[in-house]
């Protein structure tokens, strides 16, 4: 079972992050085989961590809440608030089987929250820049609440673009890196 976790930073918490930075990535090896896609979304100036991506195949729902609220940074207070939904790989690979690698052009976190019917439950026709993507559903998998991708565009308005306009309640656009050990 997929799921999409993205902690959301606690403004002015950059000090305590990079006081768990350790911490957090041994936590995460600790999911290496499960893990799909990972990184951090940053502010504008490129430099600044604003929240963490992790997308992670787990055995059920409790195992997914275990792995969002018992990490580091978590239990420390560095997030504000985390975003935790079943998900389905639609690529059906994780983000280091991605033909554009870790560094070349922008990437971006899309998150389309749902409204009404679904859309965008299939992989997008030119998905080439596509480095996961996805939608957001019900713990029960039943229930569509959204899609989420990660992407490699020029520009904001060319990541908002793989998903369908006015098909969402609200879509957030966020600078993501790959991320993990270096």
């Amino acid at each position: 079972m997929e799921f999409f976790c993205y902690h959301r930073d606690r403004p002015g918490s950059l000090e305590l992050r990079d006081e768990l930075l350790e911490e957090h990535w041994s936590y995460m090896d600790r999911f290496a085989r499960e893990m799909i896609a990972r990184g951090p979304t940053m502010a504008d100036d490129g430099e600044t961590p604003t929240g963490s991506v992790h997308i992670v195949d787990l055995p059920d729902p409790a195992a997914a809440r275990a792995f969002a609220f018992d990490e580091p940074n978590y239990q420390a207070g560095a997030y504000r608030d985390v975003l935790l939904r079943r998900w389905r790989n639609l690529l059906g690979r994780t983000m280091w089987d991605f033909a554009g690698g870790p560094d070349e052009g922008d990437r971006y976190l899309v998150i389309g929250l749902g409204e009404g019917e679904a859309v965008d439950v299939a992989v997008p026709p030119g998905g080439d820049e596509l480095i996961a993507y996805g939608p957001l559903l019900s713990d029960d998998g039943t229930a569509w609440l959204g899609t989420a991708a990660l992407v490699r565009a020029p520009d904001r308005d060319a990541a908002r673009a793989v998903l369908t306009p006015d098909g969402y309640a609200d879509v957030e656009v966020h600078n993501w890196q790959f991320g993990g050990r270096s």
